[in-house]
């Protein structure tokens, strides 16, 4: 009986850690604007939410994200990718931090340590862009590991005028 329960243990194990993907997350789901995450970091996950849903059509709405970090911040650096219908149509990149030059309050971290952020987050640009598309973020540190990878499935359908 003993050596049955094992085996079952170890199976579980075999199929947890060959599994790659991650659940999709729900952030947002309202009549005109559905938001939905999934890490596309193979060795973790993540949590995100969005207070309120039709606060991200202000520009600033707060958000909540923590995870414990895999990987130092010494430097870090985001990619960000919209993707329409399976093709890259933008791409923006910048430096987050950098010896000298730290935009966020967790530069400097530490593997191991609990990364959290809870407050405002104001967008640059005025409109959400309306439609069905992904947006695909990846952070990279100093060597070029990832940190944290997501892709973001925006449902747009909000009337801005």
């Amino acid at each position: 009986m003993k050596t049955s329960n094992v085996l079952i243990l170890v199976l579980v194990l075999l199929y947890i850690s060959a599994s790659t993907e991650w659940p999709t997350h729900t952030v947002c789901k309202e009549d005109n604007l559905e938001i939905y995450y999934k890490s596309c970091d193979p060795q973790q996950d993540f949590v995100f939410s969005i207070d309120k849903c039709s606060d991200v059509a202000t520009h600033t709405f707060n958000i909540r994200a923590s995870m414990v970090l895999g990987h130092n911040i010494k430097e870090l650096y985001v990619k960000l990718q919209l993707i329409i219908n399976g093709k890259t149509v933008l791409t923006y990149s910048e430096t987050l931090c950098a010896p000298g030059h730290s935009k966020l309050i967790f530069c400097g971290m530490k593997k191991g340590e609990r990364l959290h952020y809870e407050g405002p987050v104001t967008l640059g640009i005025k409109e959400i862009p309306q439609g069905d598309y992904t947006v695909s973020a990846k952070l990279t540190n100093e060597d070029h590991v990832t940190v944290a990878c997501a892709d973001f499935t925006v449902k747009n359908y909000l009337d801005y005028y």
